[in-house]
Protein backbone atom coordinates (compact mmCIF):
# COMPACT_ATOMS: atom_id res chain seq x y z
CA UNK A 1 0.00 0.00 0.00
CA UNK A 2 2.80 2.59 0.89
CA UNK A 3 4.72 1.77 -2.29
CA UNK A 4 1.51 2.42 -4.03
CA UNK A 5 1.22 5.36 -2.66
CA UNK A 6 4.43 6.67 -2.73
CA UNK A 7 4.34 5.72 -6.39
CA UNK A 8 1.42 7.62 -6.97
CA UNK A 9 2.92 11.05 -5.40
CA UNK A 10 6.26 10.93 -7.12
CA UNK A 11 4.32 11.95 -10.20
CA UNK A 12 3.91 9.95 -13.71
CA UNK A 13 6.62 9.35 -15.58
CA UNK A 14 8.23 11.38 -18.61
CA UNK A 15 6.45 10.05 -21.69
CA UNK A 16 3.37 8.78 -19.86
CA UNK A 17 0.34 8.34 -22.49
CA UNK A 18 -2.99 10.30 -22.12
CA UNK A 19 -4.82 7.43 -20.40
CA UNK A 20 -1.66 6.79 -18.09
CA UNK A 21 -2.01 10.25 -16.43
CA UNK A 22 -5.91 9.97 -16.59
CA UNK A 23 -5.22 7.10 -14.45
CA UNK A 24 -3.04 8.80 -12.31
CA UNK A 25 -5.73 11.78 -11.79
CA UNK A 26 -7.63 8.98 -10.67
CA UNK A 27 -6.04 7.08 -8.43
CA UNK A 28 -4.53 10.28 -6.47
CA UNK A 29 -7.92 11.01 -5.71
CA UNK A 30 -8.51 8.06 -4.58
CA UNK A 31 -5.70 8.80 -2.01
CA UNK A 32 -6.99 11.70 -1.23
CA UNK A 33 -10.34 10.06 -0.12
CA UNK A 34 -8.40 7.35 1.74
CA UNK A 35 -6.22 9.94 3.69
CA UNK A 36 -9.65 12.17 4.62
CA UNK A 37 -10.92 8.92 6.10
CA UNK A 38 -7.78 7.99 7.92
CA UNK A 39 -7.73 11.63 9.33
CA UNK A 40 -11.42 11.33 10.74
CA UNK A 41 -10.37 8.21 12.11
CA UNK A 42 -7.37 9.70 14.03
CA UNK A 43 -9.71 12.76 14.90
CA UNK A 44 -12.29 10.27 17.03
CA UNK A 45 -9.61 8.96 18.80
CA UNK A 46 -7.46 11.89 19.74
CA UNK A 47 -10.65 13.14 20.97
CA UNK A 48 -11.42 10.05 22.93
CA UNK A 49 -8.04 10.41 24.60
CA UNK A 50 -8.21 13.92 25.40
CA UNK A 51 -11.45 13.44 27.14
CA UNK A 52 -10.15 10.06 29.36
CA UNK A 53 -7.04 12.60 30.23
CA UNK A 54 -8.73 15.24 30.72
CA UNK A 55 -11.72 13.53 33.12
CA UNK A 56 -8.47 12.01 34.70
CA UNK A 57 -7.66 15.08 35.71
CA UNK A 58 -10.63 15.95 37.29
CA UNK A 59 -12.49 18.60 34.53
CA UNK A 60 -16.16 18.84 35.24
CA UNK A 61 -18.04 16.70 32.48
CA UNK A 62 -19.29 20.10 30.32
CA UNK A 63 -15.70 20.93 29.60
CA UNK A 64 -14.30 17.36 28.61
CA UNK A 65 -13.40 17.27 25.02
CA UNK A 66 -11.99 21.40 24.91
CA UNK A 67 -9.40 22.08 22.60
CA UNK A 68 -9.31 19.15 20.90
CA UNK A 69 -11.12 21.18 17.71
CA UNK A 70 -8.26 23.61 17.93
CA UNK A 71 -5.16 21.07 18.13
CA UNK A 72 -7.37 19.11 14.67
CA UNK A 73 -7.36 22.77 12.72
CA UNK A 74 -3.69 22.67 14.00
CA UNK A 75 -2.74 19.74 12.30
CA UNK A 76 -4.68 20.42 9.49
CA UNK A 77 -3.89 24.21 8.40
CA UNK A 78 -7.57 25.42 9.41
CA UNK A 79 -9.61 27.55 10.91
CA UNK A 80 -10.61 26.25 14.72
CA UNK A 81 -14.40 26.21 13.27
CA UNK A 82 -13.67 24.58 10.59
CA UNK A 83 -11.69 21.95 13.23
CA UNK A 84 -14.80 21.47 15.00
CA UNK A 85 -16.80 20.61 12.35
CA UNK A 86 -14.35 17.96 11.12
CA UNK A 87 -14.59 16.51 14.48
CA UNK A 88 -18.23 16.20 14.19
CA UNK A 89 -18.21 14.88 10.82
CA UNK A 90 -15.44 12.68 12.21
CA UNK A 91 -17.67 11.15 14.71
CA UNK A 92 -21.02 11.39 12.80
CA UNK A 93 -18.82 9.18 9.80
CA UNK A 94 -17.56 6.39 12.62
CA UNK A 95 -20.19 6.08 14.69
CA UNK A 96 -23.32 6.92 12.42
CA UNK A 97 -22.85 6.36 9.01
CA UNK A 98 -20.91 2.56 8.54
CA UNK A 99 -21.53 2.13 4.62
CA UNK A 100 -20.50 6.34 3.83
CA UNK A 101 -17.39 5.71 5.50
CA UNK A 102 -16.30 2.65 4.27
CA UNK A 103 -16.54 4.21 0.71
CA UNK A 104 -14.22 7.16 2.28
CA UNK A 105 -11.85 4.11 3.25
CA UNK A 106 -12.22 3.16 -0.56
CA UNK A 107 -11.21 6.01 -2.43
CA UNK A 108 -14.25 5.76 -3.50
CA UNK A 109 -15.98 9.08 -1.89
CA UNK A 110 -14.67 12.84 -0.54
CA UNK A 111 -14.95 14.40 2.40
CA UNK A 112 -17.04 16.68 1.01
CA UNK A 113 -19.97 14.26 -0.53
CA UNK A 114 -19.91 12.56 3.25
CA UNK A 115 -20.30 16.18 4.64
CA UNK A 116 -23.54 16.81 2.39
CA UNK A 117 -25.00 13.29 3.37
CA UNK A 118 -24.26 14.30 7.32
CA UNK A 119 -25.90 17.57 6.91
CA UNK A 120 -29.24 16.74 4.67
CA UNK A 121 -29.47 14.26 7.61
CA UNK A 122 -28.91 15.98 10.47
CA UNK A 123 -32.29 16.50 11.81
CA UNK A 124 -33.23 12.52 11.55
CA UNK A 125 -33.26 10.02 14.20
CA UNK A 126 -30.27 7.75 14.32
CA UNK A 127 -32.09 4.99 12.43
CA UNK A 128 -33.35 6.82 9.45
CA UNK A 129 -30.12 8.21 9.27
CA UNK A 130 -28.92 4.85 9.13
CA UNK A 131 -31.47 4.25 6.27
CA UNK A 132 -30.56 6.81 4.03
CA UNK A 133 -26.49 5.70 4.48
CA UNK A 134 -27.00 2.41 3.57
CA UNK A 135 -29.74 3.29 0.48
CA UNK A 136 -27.35 5.78 -1.33
CA UNK A 137 -23.88 4.27 0.10
CA UNK A 138 -24.27 0.65 0.20
CA UNK A 139 -23.10 -1.91 -2.23
CA UNK A 140 -25.99 -3.61 -4.33
CA UNK A 141 -27.08 -7.34 -3.26
CA UNK A 142 -24.82 -8.32 -6.51
CA UNK A 143 -21.75 -6.39 -5.53
CA UNK A 144 -23.33 -3.59 -7.75
CA UNK A 145 -22.06 0.10 -6.89
CA UNK A 146 -23.15 2.52 -4.48
CA UNK A 147 -26.12 4.38 -6.11
CA UNK A 148 -24.19 7.75 -4.62
CA UNK A 149 -20.52 7.14 -6.07
CA UNK A 150 -21.98 8.19 -9.37
CA UNK A 151 -23.74 11.08 -8.58
CA UNK A 152 -22.94 14.91 -8.83
CA UNK A 153 -23.14 16.56 -5.58
CA UNK A 154 -26.55 18.18 -6.71
CA UNK A 155 -27.72 15.19 -7.31
CA UNK A 156 -26.29 13.67 -4.10
CA UNK A 157 -28.24 16.42 -2.14
CA UNK A 158 -31.34 16.08 -3.91
CA UNK A 159 -31.51 12.51 -3.28
CA UNK A 160 -30.46 13.01 0.40
CA UNK A 161 -33.22 15.12 0.53
CA UNK A 162 -35.45 13.42 -0.93
CA UNK A 163 -35.34 10.20 1.62
CA UNK A 164 -35.19 12.36 4.26
CA UNK A 165 -38.35 13.99 3.39
CA UNK A 166 -40.10 10.63 2.44
CA UNK A 167 -39.02 9.11 5.56
CA UNK A 168 -39.97 11.58 8.32
CA UNK A 169 -41.25 14.85 6.75
CA UNK A 170 -42.37 16.71 9.80
CA UNK A 171 -38.41 16.47 10.86
CA UNK A 172 -37.27 18.26 8.01
CA UNK A 173 -40.06 20.86 8.26
CA UNK A 174 -39.41 21.64 12.00
CA UNK A 175 -35.84 21.86 11.06
CA UNK A 176 -36.43 24.34 8.18
CA UNK A 177 -38.39 26.64 10.61
CA UNK A 178 -35.49 26.29 13.07
CA UNK A 179 -32.88 27.33 10.18
CA UNK A 180 -34.59 31.50 10.16
CA UNK A 181 -32.76 31.74 13.66
CA UNK A 182 -29.39 31.14 11.64
CA UNK A 183 -29.97 34.23 8.86
CA UNK A 184 -26.63 36.57 8.33
CA UNK A 185 -24.77 38.73 7.07
CA UNK A 186 -21.06 38.41 6.46
CA UNK A 187 -18.64 40.29 4.51
CA UNK A 188 -15.30 39.02 3.39
CA UNK A 189 -12.10 40.08 1.07
CA UNK A 190 -12.23 39.69 -2.92
CA UNK A 191 -8.96 40.78 -5.01
CA UNK A 192 -8.77 44.66 -6.43
CA UNK A 193 -9.76 46.50 -3.27
CA UNK A 194 -13.53 44.67 -3.89
CA UNK A 195 -15.47 42.58 -0.97
CA UNK A 196 -18.03 39.82 -0.90
CA UNK A 197 -20.99 40.79 1.08
CA UNK A 198 -23.28 38.16 1.62
CA UNK A 199 -26.72 37.52 3.35
CA UNK A 200 -28.07 34.24 4.32
CA UNK A 201 -31.77 34.74 3.91
CA UNK A 202 -35.25 32.83 4.46
CA UNK A 203 -35.98 31.66 0.92
CA UNK A 204 -38.87 34.15 0.30
CA UNK A 205 -36.79 37.15 1.92
CA UNK A 206 -33.67 36.69 0.03
CA UNK A 207 -35.98 35.56 -3.34
CA UNK A 208 -37.90 39.33 -2.24
CA UNK A 209 -34.74 41.35 -1.85
CA UNK A 210 -33.18 40.18 -5.34
CA UNK A 211 -36.43 40.66 -7.14
CA UNK A 212 -36.23 43.99 -6.20
CA UNK A 213 -32.61 44.77 -7.30
CA UNK A 214 -33.59 42.48 -10.68
CA UNK A 215 -36.43 45.51 -10.84
CA UNK A 216 -34.42 48.20 -10.14
CA UNK A 217 -31.70 47.03 -12.85
CA UNK A 218 -34.51 46.83 -15.53
CA UNK A 219 -36.27 50.10 -14.93
CA UNK A 220 -32.34 52.00 -15.06
CA UNK A 221 -32.33 50.09 -18.65
CA UNK A 222 -35.52 50.89 -19.83
CA UNK A 223 -34.61 54.73 -18.89
CA UNK A 224 -31.60 54.75 -20.88
CA UNK A 225 -29.11 53.89 -18.18
CA UNK A 226 -25.61 52.57 -19.58
CA UNK A 227 -24.37 50.84 -16.62
CA UNK A 228 -24.92 47.02 -16.62
CA UNK A 229 -27.25 44.71 -15.04
CA UNK A 230 -25.22 43.74 -11.85
CA UNK A 231 -23.42 47.30 -11.71
CA UNK A 232 -27.48 49.10 -11.05
CA UNK A 233 -28.40 45.86 -8.72
CA UNK A 234 -25.29 46.65 -6.59
CA UNK A 235 -25.21 50.53 -6.38
CA UNK A 236 -28.89 50.04 -5.84
CA UNK A 237 -28.37 47.94 -3.10
CA UNK A 238 -25.67 50.05 -1.58
CA UNK A 239 -27.71 53.08 -2.02
CA UNK A 240 -31.20 51.59 -0.21
CA UNK A 241 -29.12 50.55 2.66
CA UNK A 242 -27.10 53.18 3.73
CA UNK A 243 -29.16 56.03 2.35
CA UNK A 244 -26.77 57.30 0.34
CA UNK A 245 -29.12 58.46 -2.62
CA UNK A 246 -32.10 59.78 -0.32
CA UNK A 247 -29.90 61.67 2.07
CA UNK A 248 -28.17 64.20 0.40
CA UNK A 249 -24.87 64.07 2.28
CA UNK A 250 -22.37 61.93 2.86
CA UNK A 251 -22.93 58.83 5.31
CA UNK A 252 -21.85 58.91 8.48
CA UNK A 253 -20.33 54.87 8.60
CA UNK A 254 -17.14 53.97 10.50
CA UNK A 255 -15.01 52.21 8.62
CA UNK A 256 -11.10 52.04 10.07
CA UNK A 257 -8.39 52.72 7.97
CA UNK A 258 -5.36 52.61 9.34
CA UNK A 259 -2.20 54.56 7.77
CA UNK A 260 0.67 56.82 7.98
CA UNK A 261 0.99 60.35 8.52
CA UNK A 262 2.98 60.53 5.25
CA UNK A 263 0.56 58.16 3.37
CA UNK A 264 -2.40 60.41 4.97
CA UNK A 265 -1.58 63.84 4.51
CA UNK A 266 0.81 63.62 1.02
CA UNK A 267 1.85 61.38 -1.64
CA UNK A 268 3.40 58.23 0.45
CA UNK A 269 3.03 55.11 -1.18
CA UNK A 270 3.16 52.60 1.81
CA UNK A 271 -0.33 50.42 1.89
CA UNK A 272 -3.32 51.66 4.46
CA UNK A 273 -5.05 48.56 6.02
CA UNK A 274 -8.71 48.57 6.12
CA UNK A 275 -10.13 46.69 9.28
CA UNK A 276 -12.18 43.52 8.33
CA UNK A 277 -10.51 43.66 4.53
CA UNK A 278 -6.72 43.83 4.20
CA UNK A 279 -4.18 46.68 2.51
CA UNK A 280 -4.85 48.52 -0.12
CA UNK A 281 -3.16 51.35 -2.05
CA UNK A 282 -2.59 54.40 -0.49
CA UNK A 283 -4.14 56.42 -3.64
CA UNK A 284 -7.23 53.86 -2.98
CA UNK A 285 -7.04 54.95 0.78
CA UNK A 286 -7.18 58.79 0.09
CA UNK A 287 -9.44 59.10 -2.39
CA UNK A 288 -11.85 56.49 -0.17
CA UNK A 289 -11.35 59.62 2.56
CA UNK A 290 -13.29 61.74 0.08
CA UNK A 291 -16.68 60.21 0.17
CA UNK A 292 -17.27 60.44 3.88
CA UNK A 293 -16.72 62.52 6.96
CA UNK A 294 -13.40 61.66 8.20
CA UNK A 295 -12.93 60.67 12.40
CA UNK A 296 -9.05 61.33 12.75
CA UNK A 297 -7.35 59.17 15.27
CA UNK A 298 -3.83 59.49 15.70
CA UNK A 299 -2.10 56.65 17.90
CA UNK A 300 1.37 56.15 18.43
CA UNK A 301 3.99 55.31 15.98
CA UNK A 302 7.81 54.39 15.49
CA UNK A 303 9.01 56.19 12.57
CA UNK A 304 8.45 53.29 10.39
CA UNK A 305 4.92 53.53 11.38
CA UNK A 306 4.47 50.43 13.24
CA UNK A 307 2.32 50.88 16.10
CA UNK A 308 4.06 50.92 19.49
CA UNK A 309 3.62 49.18 22.84
CA UNK A 310 1.25 50.31 25.28
CA UNK A 311 0.73 49.09 28.98
CA UNK A 312 -1.79 48.83 31.85
CA UNK A 313 -1.58 47.85 35.29
CA UNK A 314 -5.04 46.42 35.42
CA UNK A 315 -5.51 42.54 34.43
CA UNK A 316 -8.15 43.63 31.98
CA UNK A 317 -7.08 45.58 29.08
CA UNK A 318 -8.66 49.49 29.11
CA UNK A 319 -10.77 50.13 25.98
CA UNK A 320 -7.75 52.34 24.44
CA UNK A 321 -5.07 49.42 24.71
CA UNK A 322 -8.04 46.79 23.37
CA UNK A 323 -8.57 49.34 20.46
CA UNK A 324 -4.70 49.35 20.26
CA UNK A 325 -4.75 45.64 19.99
CA UNK A 326 -7.20 45.11 17.67
CA UNK A 327 -5.90 47.71 15.42
CA UNK A 328 -2.43 46.10 15.47
CA UNK A 329 -3.37 42.97 14.76
CA UNK A 330 -5.52 43.94 11.65
CA UNK A 331 -9.14 42.65 13.37
CA UNK A 332 -8.05 38.83 12.56
CA UNK A 333 -7.91 36.38 15.17
CA UNK A 334 -4.37 35.48 15.84
CA UNK A 335 -4.63 31.70 15.93
CA UNK A 336 -2.42 30.23 13.02
CA UNK A 337 -5.24 29.22 10.22
CA UNK A 338 -8.06 31.47 12.25
CA UNK A 339 -9.19 34.20 9.66
CA UNK A 340 -12.47 34.92 12.06
CA UNK A 341 -12.92 38.59 13.64
CA UNK A 342 -11.50 39.50 16.67
CA UNK A 343 -14.05 39.27 19.66
CA UNK A 344 -11.47 39.01 22.87
CA UNK A 345 -8.60 40.64 23.40
CA UNK A 346 -6.81 38.63 25.95
CA UNK A 347 -2.94 37.85 27.78
CA UNK A 348 -0.79 35.47 25.83
CA UNK A 349 0.83 34.59 28.69
CA UNK A 350 -1.90 34.33 31.54
CA UNK A 351 -2.20 36.78 33.94
CA UNK A 352 -2.39 34.22 36.85
CA UNK A 353 1.33 33.03 35.93
CA UNK A 354 2.42 36.38 35.71
CA UNK A 355 1.78 37.49 32.12
CA UNK A 356 1.46 41.71 31.85
CA UNK A 357 -1.61 43.55 30.61
CA UNK A 358 0.57 45.54 28.05
CA UNK A 359 0.67 45.56 24.30
CA UNK A 360 3.65 42.61 23.96
CA UNK A 361 1.26 40.18 26.33
CA UNK A 362 -1.82 40.51 24.57
CA UNK A 363 -3.52 39.18 21.13
CA UNK A 364 -6.89 39.43 19.76
CA UNK A 365 -8.54 36.31 19.15
CA UNK A 366 -12.30 34.75 18.12
CA UNK A 367 -13.86 33.66 20.90
CA UNK A 368 -13.21 29.91 20.06
CA UNK A 369 -9.88 30.34 20.54
CA UNK A 370 -9.89 32.07 23.45
CA UNK A 371 -11.48 29.34 24.52
CA UNK A 372 -9.69 26.37 23.73
CA UNK A 373 -6.28 27.99 24.93
CA UNK A 374 -7.91 27.56 28.78
CA UNK A 375 -8.24 24.20 28.06
CA UNK A 376 -6.00 21.56 30.18
CA UNK A 377 -2.22 21.65 29.15
CA UNK A 378 -2.30 24.66 26.67
CA UNK A 379 0.50 27.17 26.63
CA UNK A 380 1.21 30.28 24.84
CA UNK A 381 4.39 32.52 25.29
CA UNK A 382 5.05 35.80 23.55
CA UNK A 383 8.23 35.62 20.85
CA UNK A 384 10.81 38.83 21.27
CA UNK A 385 9.86 39.94 17.48
CA UNK A 386 6.09 39.91 18.19
CA UNK A 387 5.32 36.34 17.34
CA UNK A 388 3.04 34.18 19.85
CA UNK A 389 4.48 30.52 20.33
CA UNK A 390 1.14 28.15 21.28
CA UNK A 391 2.24 24.64 22.82
CA UNK A 392 -0.59 21.89 22.61
CA UNK A 393 -1.42 19.37 25.44
CA UNK A 394 0.46 17.19 23.00
CA UNK A 395 3.93 19.44 22.70
CA UNK A 396 2.90 20.18 19.17
CA UNK A 397 4.55 24.01 18.98
CA UNK A 398 2.64 26.48 16.58
CA UNK A 399 4.54 30.32 15.53
CA UNK A 400 1.83 32.48 15.19
CA UNK A 401 4.14 35.08 12.94
CA UNK A 402 3.89 39.11 14.39
CA UNK A 403 1.61 41.18 12.24
CA UNK A 404 2.66 44.07 10.22
CA UNK A 405 2.33 46.51 12.26
CA UNK A 406 3.60 45.18 15.91
CA UNK A 407 7.33 46.95 16.89
CA UNK A 408 9.30 46.93 20.49
CA UNK A 409 10.08 50.74 20.81
CA UNK A 410 13.86 51.15 21.58
CA UNK A 411 13.85 52.51 25.44
CA UNK A 412 15.92 55.38 24.68
CA UNK A 413 12.99 57.15 21.69
CA UNK A 414 11.58 59.99 23.23
CA UNK A 415 8.42 61.27 22.38
CA UNK A 416 9.17 64.04 20.08
CA UNK A 417 10.59 61.25 17.81
CA UNK A 418 7.71 59.52 17.34
CA UNK A 419 6.77 59.67 13.59
CA UNK A 420 3.13 60.94 14.80
CA UNK A 421 2.98 63.13 17.62
CA UNK A 422 2.36 62.07 21.28
CA UNK A 423 -1.42 63.13 21.41
CA UNK A 424 -4.25 61.42 20.69
CA UNK A 425 -6.19 63.68 18.18
CA UNK A 426 -9.77 63.29 16.99
CA UNK A 427 -10.96 66.03 14.46
CA UNK A 428 -13.16 66.08 11.61
CA UNK A 429 -11.96 66.46 8.20
CA UNK A 430 -15.39 67.30 6.14
CA UNK A 431 -14.59 67.06 2.63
Amino acid sequence: MYETIDHLLAGPPSGASEAELVDWIAGLEAVKCTAEAVQAEAAVRLDEAVRARQAEAGVPARRLGEGVASQIALARRVSPEKGAKLLGLAKILTAEMPHTFALMKAGLFSQWQATILARETACLSLGDRRVIDYELCAMGSGGEPAKAVSMGLRQLENAAKKVAITLDQASVVARAANAVKDRRVSLRPAPDTMTWLGALLPVKDGVAVFAALDQAAKAAHAAGDERTRGQVMADTLVDRITGRSTTGSKPRIEVKIVMTADTLASDADQPAMVEGYGPVPAAWAREALNYAEVFVRRLFTDPAGRLVAMESRSRKAPDGLAEFIATRDGGICRTNGCDAPIRNIDHIQRHADGGTTSAENLQGLCERCNQAKEALGWQARPGPDGSIITTTPTGHTYTSPPPDTWAQPPPTWSRAEFGLRDVLLDHDLAA
